[in-house]
């Protein structure tokens, strides 16, 4: 299972036989091309390219297919993003009412917003920006003149969550099938030199009650469940339990990652929120 695919031998001859009769390609033209032998695509029906190079990716690194040399070195940041972007640090510490009205910007059509939102996270989220394959929307959180206050990223769930599959109550053949209608808040962040009480669990409801709008307009199918990890030794999760997430366990301190049993990580808190009142009718199906 690589990617949400379960692969046989043959499939993994096929993608062999394109590499060897295709010498001239490109990592980026043998993905599209497998995407379209395969019919690999979201709902939406957009190629699944970048899960698709993924799936390569991690296929070449166990060995059991060679790739052709990358075409490109990934960016290098060097400092280029935080010499552009001019903040206003000024601390922010005042009432929630005294913000005036907020506005959630999505990020992924307007380039300035786009690296914005990945300085931001960069630079002041513990995680880092990272890199988010699949289907995801990112929100930059700004006032009324257009300061930033933060930002929510949405995007991949977790594979298998044990307390979140018991909560949904799948099988593992329904939840391959249905996950793409789970979404995991992976990212959120509040400008360390914003101090406003309940800021916070304000966010996460104007985000929760736009989610599955953004959703399909841009991938073509809604969403019936958003789950999240709070990392106990950092923080306690007030701002989810005010926005009436609901606990559900820990994780067992495995990552995502984590095929072999050998990677260790922190135990997390698991919180989910229902979006749809019917979700398992649909995630169950």
């Amino acid at each position: 299972m690589v990617q949400g695919r379960e692969l046989s031998r043959a499939d993994i001859d096929q993608i062999s036989g394109l590499i060897r009769s295709h010498p001239d390609w490109t990592r980026r033209r043998l993905s599209i091309e497998l995407c379209e032998l395969w019919d690999w695509c979201s709902p939406a029906g957009h190629t699944k390219d970048m899960s698709c190079r993924n799936l390569l990716l991690k296929l070449y690194r166990q060995g059991l297919i060679e790739l052709p040399a990358p075409t490109r070195r990934p960016p290098q940041m060097n400092g280029r993003v935080e010499r552009f972007f001019q903040l206003d640090e000024t601390p922010l510490d005042c009432q929630l009412s005294d913000l005036g009205p907020l506005s959630l910007v999505t990020v992924h059509d307007d380039v300035e917003r786009r690296r914005l939102f990945q300085h931001l996270l960069r630079n002041h989220h513990y995680l880092g920006h990272g890199q988010h394959v699949g289907e995801n929307i990112g929100y930059l959180v700004v006032d009324g003149s257009d300061r930033p206050l933060g930002c929510l990223l949405f995007g991949a769930p977790a594979w298998t969550v044990s307390s979140r599959d018991r909560f949904i109550g799948w099988t593992a053949e329904q939840r391959r099938g249905n996950l793409l209608h789970v979404t995991g808040n992976t990212r959120f962040l509040i400008l360390p030199w914003v101090r406003v009480k309940c800021l916070a669990s304000h966010l996460l409801g104007l985000t929760l009650r736009r989610l599955n709008r953004d959703w399909s307009s841009r991938y073509g199918h809604e969403v019936q469940l958003v789950e999240t990890f709070v990392d106990r030794s950092r923080f306690i999760g007030t701002c989810y339990r005010a926005a009436n997430w609901r606990f559900l366990g820990q994780t067992t301190g495995r990552s995502r990652q984590d095929r072999d049993h050998r990677i260790q990580v922190p135990r997390k808190d698991v919180y989910v929120y229902v979006l749809k009142r019917r979700f398992r009718e649909v995630l169950c199906r």
